[in-house]
């Protein structure tokens, strides 16, 4: 029986740099939320939850139009930029 991990794709910037990038452990992370392992999904990649935040609402002001909603894209996005950037490097430094 084949897991989910057998059908995930392969990072290519580790895999031929032998460096992890800014993405890696996402997949593991999505895979593990949907399980219901939320914890593991957070320590896996911890802007995990601030994606599916940002990809909510993104899906949700196609529909609904407000006043302010330009102002919200661009505080999740800085958001989420700045979790992996710093999430990154504690990775990275450790």
């Amino acid at each position: 029986m084949s897991s989910p991990e057998d059908f995930m794709l392969p990072c290519l910037n580790k895999k031929l740099l032998g460096v992890e990038c800014f993405g890696c452990g996402i997949q593991r992370a999505t895979v593990l939320l949907f399980q219901g392992e939320f914890t593991a999904a957070f320590l896996m990649y911890p802007a995990i939850y601030s994606l599916f935040l940002l990809a909510l609402f993104l899906i949700f002001n196609l529909f609904v139009k407000f006043k302010f909603d330009e102002r919200i894209k661009i505080a999740l996005v800085v958001l989420n930029v700045s979790i992996i950037v710093i999430s990154y490097l504690i990775k990275v430094i450790n």
